[in-house]
């Protein structure tokens, strides 16, 4: 029996429905795994299943090259995913949105496939990192949207204060080498690492699974740091926290709860940003020692 799940776009989605993609294998048990989707979506399987990238440049000519399988269910709810889903299997299945937690609508659609009642959280399977001494993360990035993301000089001020204690890991994915350096050029402390732009996803994951603390805009590292249970400082200001916020109990959330918010922007359509510039460090720092 063949298996072909198209995992969801983004990385923190792709994270959020880990725990229904593996509970579909563990059920269908198949012969053969293929895991659609994605550069970012199919990196958090690469190590275990046959994984095919999304050519979305060349989709049409793609869809004749895959393989024939006997099930596809999709955690997308594209066209391109409907048709995908209905040509190469013999039952095809399409995510479909729905209210509360992300996780939960996923574990609900996967409910609804194999008939059962339960919740599938988040898991990662790669190895958590070492570190020689406590260490905290910093995540300055959100490759949704400049909506998403505190501010660099901000996010320096809480690593220099919690710095005195803990070591200090800078994280980030390519595109964002200059904000991470935004952070590192207003550093006092020494005892850090800039590691943005030089981690593969599974590199990533194994660092942030070995935290003490991640430190975070609403991001894929936030959903990677929850799915290992790591302690997390979430920044949220245009989108919805009740919906994507960490799936554990091991995170506090800062944010503004403005008029405006959540629109679920990539960028402000007021100009102004004030659900993430109003977010102070002295705010972040109090949040992060209660949680530690």
């Amino acid at each position: 029996m063949k298996l072909l799940i198209e995992t969801p776009t983004w990385l923190g989605d792709a994270v959020m429905a880990s725990g229904a993609i593996y509970k579909l294998i563990d059920y269908y048990k198949p012969t053969e795994v293929i895991i659609f989707g994605s550069f970012l979506g199919i990196s958090l399987f690469k190590d275990e299943y046959k994984t095919i990238q999304d050519d979305r440049k060349h989709r049409i000519k793609q869809l004749f090259k895959l393989p024939q399988v006997d099930v596809a269910i999709s955690f997308r709810s594209s066209f391109y995913s409907k048709i995908l889903t209905k040509f190469i299997a013999k039952k095809g299945y399409l995510f479909s949105k729905s209210n509360g937690h992300q996780v939960e609508q996923y574990s609900n659609y996967v409910n609804k496939i194999i008939n059962q009642n339960k919740i599938y959280p988040p898991k990662l399977n790669f190895i958590p990192f070492k570190y020689s001494k406590l260490t905290i993360g910093i995540n300055p990035g959100a490759t949704y949207g400049s909506a998403k993301r505190w501010y660099p000089e901000e996010f320096a001020k809480v690593a220099n204060v919690l710095g005195k204690n803990y070591n200090i890991v800078i994280f980030g994915g390519p595109g964002e080498e200059d904000i991470a350096k935004d952070i590192e050029n207003n550093l006092t402390i020494k005892n850090y690492q800039n590691l943005c732009g030089k981690l593969s996803i599974k590199e990533l994951c194994e660092k942030i699974g070995g935290l003490e603390l991640l430190i975070t805009n609403d991001s894929g590292p936030m959903h990677i740091a929850s799915a290992y249970g790591v302690k997390i400082v979430a920044l949220f200001g245009p989108t919805k926290y009740n919906e994507t916020s960490p799936y554990n109990t091991n995170y506090k959330i800062v944010t503004k709860n403005l008029e405006c918010a959540p629109c679920m922007k990539r960028e402000c359509p007021l100009k102004h940003h004030e659900c993430m510039k109003l977010i102070t460090a002295d705010e972040v720092i109090k949040a992060s020692k209660e949680i530690l």
